[in-house]
């Protein structure tokens, strides 16, 4: 292979993507035996859990880099399950704020101990300080892309 020719499975970008969705199909297909969560509801709850006051489906979505869509179907699901519920924002009429149920606080706490020793048995191989390392580096790479996408970001206009 010449200097300027890639191969795929040599190329980071493809490498992180993969690993990715090995990571995501194993999270996936445990919390749907479990729990018959799909992972962008797992998602949901998650990021629910962490904001007791609400959180609007487009913070989800942005903090979860989770399209409105997937967002939205997620929450209709969690919603008709009775797993989140859903109140007026008093600041903003155009949205909704999404909270636990009682049911979706129970089923939550059913889920953590879980999530967190599948982390462990993913990561077993590794030491602390690697592990460490490995989300510094993932975090490096995230201000990277969040930087280079708010540099490309058409400017408003001033007035």
């Amino acid at each position: 292979m010449t200097k300027h020719s890639l191969r795929l499975d040599d190329f980071l970008p493809y490498r992180l993507s993969f690993t990715t969705n090995l990571v995501s199909e194993t999270v996936a297909s445990a919390y749907e035996q479990a729990f018959g969560l799909r992972i962008a509801e797992w998602r949901v709850i998650a990021v629910v859990a962490e904001s007791p006051q609400g959180v609007t489906q487009q913070a989800i979505g942005l903090k979860t880099r989770m399209d409105k869509v997937t967002v939205s179907r997620a929450a209709a699901s969690l919603i008709a399950r009775a797993l989140l519920e859903r109140r007026p924002h008093e600041a903003d009429q155009r949205s909704h704020l999404l909270t636990l149920s009682a049911e979706g606080k129970a089923l939550y706490s059913a889920i953590v101990p879980k999530a967190l020793a599948l982390e462990k048995q993913i990561f077993s191989r590794f030491s602390a300080a690697e592990i460490a390392q490995f989300d510094a580096m993932l975090r490096q790479i995230d201000a990277i892309l969040l930087e280079g996408a708010a540099a490309a970001a058409p400017s408003s206009p001033q007035g």
